[in-house]
Order: structure tokens, then C-alpha cells, then sequence
């Protein structure tokens, strides 16, 4: 198993400036080209990239600042794949909810060009040595999830298993390969559906759509490791579990206890991102699961909202969890990314600072010199 750059880490975007969200209008309306827009972008990634470094992180991402949405984006541009753009549905509490997007399989799904490449030779030009540049992409179970059967075409896959899970497996290898061969070392799989598995709501749509959820989390683990077993050799692939992050709210809420074991035990993972910065989370007792040579990083500090976490609870917060996993098998991080899509989380651009600098004076606390 590889090891994570350092017992702090974070898990990847970061509010958009105000120039970079205009040059995206000016983009959409037709008043600058796609190639002005790239040149504004590449700017404002080398000012997270020095931000980042500034702080102290060790693993370095681009603030996902080319991309609109954390998962359409990359899965667009996959052959066979059909998105359809995201609404936000207004509740009646006033909040304001993302609805999420339509994916649907179409034709056989392959690798039809290299989605990250051009984008991670950028931000590998921009990272000191020393530092690792690490690459975040959508899990492949997204294509599965949100529509289950009914949203993969039938023409192309009479059976889901294996051919399906065979060729999107085929297809991320692809990806992987292409970015190991440019010198990438470190990706991240952002993974909605697990977390979901543990809301009882999201349960019970499984089951509206033909899925039982008790099952999926043990086929999404086969799913996973598919695509691991296509893992470059040196390379690091880690899998950031998410609750929902859009504009501050969430989108499902349980204790990890009903996908742990699939999770934990099955699946080939170096490193899992686990979101635990509210009761939201449940506790740590699904922990007992971590075998030998894997990583889990507590996300114990919210990227939701600006208030600063007290020092002596994160450490009591990890005490508990090292009571369930090793504490050298443990890191920590803030729980999600600070913008996962382009609208941003309700927080302040200095607030993303101080919350770093928090993860960072915490752990080389708990672990020493990390």
C-alpha cells in the first residue's frame, strides 16, 4: 500500500475568485473563447498552488477551478455517457437544495481521450518539489447509482456484470495510466453513493429502483477494485466519502456502519477520506473494520461553515477513533472540499486558511513531525 504525503491532507477545491467565475460567464455568453478562458484559469490555479504551499499542505490540487461540477465534468467526457445539468430546487424551509444530475449510460462506455492530463501537467508545472500534485476525479459507481438499471442502456448492456463494470473499469485504467505516464503519483475518487448507502431516505430509493442496499455496497466494492487492479504501480488511490456539500447544505445523513465492512475490508484502497465533522457521521466504531497497510483521514474539521474547531476537541475526537483503528493508521483533514462545485460553500476565502492551518498544527501534534 502507499502512504499518504503526510498525516494532513485535504480533499481538493477551494472557493473560485471573483475573476475566475467572471471569465466563466464571459466564457458562456460567447465573449471570450475557450482558450482566454483556460489562460485565466491557469492563473488563478497557480495562486491556490502557492496558497496551498503557503500554508503547508503537502498535496497540492488544482482548487478544481476547471470545473463546474465536481463529477459531470469528467464523466462527460467519457464515451457512452450522457449527463444532464443539475437544478437547484428551492424548499420550502427557503434552503435551497441541489437536485441531482441525470447520468445516463447510452452506448458502451470507453476511453475515447485523456480527461485529466492536459490539466495535471499544468498543475505539476505550478508544485514546488517536494510537494505531491494530486488529481481528484469522480468514483466510477456514479454511473450505477443515480439511475440504477433503468439509466444504462439496455441496447448496450443487456447484463450489467461484467460487461459494464468491465469496460467503465477499462475506461478510469486508461486514465490512470495516462496520468501515471505524465508522473502522477497521488488520485483521489470522489464517492457520493457509499455515504448515501447510510441514510435510510437514500436506502429506500435503491430499493425504488430495483437495488437492494445491502447488497450494493459489496458490489461497489468488486466495482472498486476492478479499477484498482488497473492501478499503476507507485500510484496512490484514495476515495473521499461525501454526504453532499453544495452551497453548505447536505444531502444524506447515517452512521457508516451499514458500508464499512464493504468499504474497509473489501475494498483495495490505499486511503479513504470519511467525513466525520458532525453527528451526522455516527461514530467511530465502523473504524474496527481498517485492516493493515490502509489509511482512514478523519474529516473532523467542516468546510460547511467559517467557525474555527477547538484544538482540544479534534484531538479528544481523534482519541476516540484510534480507539476502533491505529492511530498511525489514521490522518486528518477537513471534512470536504471547500467549493465542490463552482457556486461555493458559504464561507470566507480566509476562513479556508485558518482551517487548514488547523488540520496541519493538529496533527503534527498528535503524530509529531507529519
Amino acid at each position: 500500500m502507499t502512504q499518504l504525503p503526510a498525516r494532513y491532507d485535504h480533499v481538493g477545491s477551494f472557493l473560485r475568485p471573483k475573476y475566475l467565475l467572471e471569465a466563466r460567464e464571459q466564457k458562456a455568453k460567447g465573449e471570450i473563447t475557450p482558450e482566454q478562458l483556460r489562460t485565466v484559469e491557469d492563473k488563478a490555479i497557480t495562486e491556490i498552488v502557492r496558497f496551498q504551499e503557503d500554508v503547508g499542505l503537502k498535496s497540492i490540487t488544482d482548487g478544481e477551478f476547471r470545473r463546474t461540477y465536481f463529477h459531470i465534468d469528467f464523466l462527460d467526457q467519457l464515451g457512452g455517457v450522457k449527463t444532464d445539468i443539475p437544478v437547484t430546487i428551492q424548499k420550502p424551509d427557503g434552503t435551497q437544495e441541489l437536485a441531482p444530475p441525470v447520468m445516463r449510460v447510452v452506448d458502451k462506455v470507453r476511453h475515447v481521450k485523456n480527461i485529466q492530463l492536459a490539466d495535471f501537467q499544468y498543475l505539476k508545472s505550478q508544485v514546488s518539489p517536494g510537494n505531491t500534485p494530486k488529481i481528484c476525479i469522480p468514483s466510477p459507481t456514479m454511473l450505477h447509482f443515480r439511475g440504477g438499471r433503468a439509466g444504462i442502456s439496455r441496447e448496450a448492456y443487456p447484463e450489467l456484470d461484467p460487461a459494464f463494470y468491465d469496460d467503465v473499469a477499462n475506461a478510469y485504467g486508461d486514465e490512470l495510466r495516462s496520468l501515471a505516464a505524465a508522473g502522477a503519483t497521488y488520485v483521489q475518487m470522489d464517492d457520493t453513493n457509499l455515504a448515501y448507502l447510510c441514510d435510510e431516505k437514500m436506502r429506500e430509493a435503491a430499493r425504488a429502483r430495483g437495488d437492494d442496499p445491502n447488497e450494493l455496497p459489496h458490489r461497489y466494492a468488486a466495482f472498486i477494485n476492478k479499477v484498482v487492479a488497473q492501478k499503476p504501480a507507485g500510484m496512490l488511490l484514495a476515495m473521499h466519502l461525501c454526504r453532499g456539500n453544495f452551497k453548505s447544505t447536505h444531502a444524506a445523513a447515517g452512521n457508516y456502519e451499514p458500508v464499512a465492512e464493504a468499504l474497509l475490508r473489501e475494498m483495495n484502497l490505499d486511503a479513504y477520506f470519511m467525513e466525520y465533522d458532525d453527528e451526522r457521521s455516527g461514530d467511530f466504531k465502523p473504524l474496527r473494520y481498517l485492516p493493515k497497510g490502509k489509511t482512514v483521514v478523519l474529516g473532523l474539521v467542516t468546510t460547511k461553515f467559517g467557525q474555527l474547531e477547538d484544538k482540544d476537541d479534534l484531538k479528544r475526537r481523534i482519541e476516540q477513533a484510534a480507539k476502533y483503528a491505529p492511530l498511525e493508521q489514521l490522518a486528518l483533514s477537513p471534512q470536504c472540499g471547500f467549493s465542490s462545485t463552482v457556486h461555493g460553500n458559504d464561507i470566507a476565502v480566509e476562513a479556508q486558511r485558518a482551517k487548514l492551518r488547523l488540520v496541519i498544527e493538529t496533527a503534527r501534534e498528535v503524530w509529531g513531525t507529519a
